[in-house]
């Protein structure tokens, strides 16, 4: 639990592709919630490289993160982005899990880890002060930021770690997919059906060492949270003890109007606006290839299981 009254942040973890993005979307229709998107990326991909917030704005210009900057720093000028980016290689790199996963941290990368933490709490608290929120919502994705984070007693974490089928996550990252927020049209990274699931398990093998660290963690199914938005997320919330009623407000079974947000970095599905009908992607199910399917079967087979996914037929 937080001390000195800090943020209450939920703390979206888990490997790419996996519905992170729709898990914020959804969450940012819910009193007294306001997402972040991947903080992790606010420094490069924000600051450095000015790329466009959800509101449609480049960083610079977005008077959400305007305000945010001056609250936090005495404005964004006074954060080194050179700075962010030594103590992310020192403490927030899956290498260091060894060290941040431990309750009590090493006597030799603990001010670092301190150091890079404050950068987050900091943001946090200011984004609570602009918008009054209860819940701040940072969906990076990434376990190493949250332990790293997690160390800072102002911040307190709680963590929704979302998983979703590998061999979807794998069909998702073979796509060619555009990054709307960047100036050159960039496109998002590619990675193959084996590289993706090596990541997918070491990904999701990591919230181990949040429940070591004892930080309240919970874990939803992207499969679930497209079929049952609305149990979903109340059962999320009332695992993590958070303040406030999750009640979404659902148009309709499966559908939702999703209003703008100020999300600094994610997948473009951070851009929708309006009617949303929430339907599982699955076209993994006929489209990935027979050798593809089994590689990723095979290499992810405990943790299917363990997650509850069918092994044969059509996931």
């Amino acid at each position: 639990m937080t001390q000195g009254g800090g943020a209450t942040v939920l703390f979206i973890g888990g490997w790419g592709r996996s519905g992170s993005t729709l898990l914020e979307c959804l969450l940012s229709e819910l009193d007294g919630v306001t997402v972040l998107g991947e903080v992790v990326h606010l420094w490069e991909r924000g600051l450095r490289e000015g790329e466009r917030c959800a509101c449609g704005s480049p960083f610079p210009e977005c008077p959400f993160w305007s305000e945010v900057g001056d609250v936090a720093f005495g404005g964004w000028a006074n954060v080194d982005p050179d700075r962010l980016a030594v103590l992310k290689q020192a403490v927030d790199r899956q290498r260091r899990v060894i060290h941040t996963a431990r309750r009590r941290l090493p006597r030799g990368i603990a001010p670092l880890v301190h150091e890079y933490a404050s950068y987050y709490r900091r943001v946090y608290d200011a984004a609570r002060r602009v918008t009054g929120a209860r819940v701040l919502v940072d969906s990076s994705k990434e376990i190493p930021t949250a332990l790293a984070v997690g160390h800072d007693p102002q911040v307190d974490l709680r963590v929704a770690h979302i998983v979703r089928d590998s061999r979807g996550v794998a069909f998702s990252w073979a796509k060619t997919v555009e990054r709307p927020e960047s100036p050159e049209g960039d496109l998002m990274t590619r990675y193959s059906p084996a590289k993706s699931t090596a990541y997918w398990i070491s990904g999701n093998l990591l919230p181990e060492g949040l429940r070591y660290r004892r930080i309240p963690t919970s874990r939803l199914r992207y499969e679930d949270l497209v079929a049952r938005p609305q149990a979903t997320v109340a059962g999320l919330w009332r695992e993590l003890g958070l303040p406030g009623v999750a009640d979404l407000p659902m148009t309709g079974p499966n559908e939702v109007h999703l209003h703008g947000t100020h999300s600094v970095a994610g997948n473009p599905m951070r851009f929708r606006r309006g009617r949303t009908v929430l339907r599982a992607d699955v076209q993994w199910q006929t489209s990935l290839t027979r050798r593809d399917r089994r590689l990723v079967t095979a290499m992810s087979l405990p943790m299917l299981w363990r997650f509850g996914y069918p092994i044969r037929g059509r996931g």
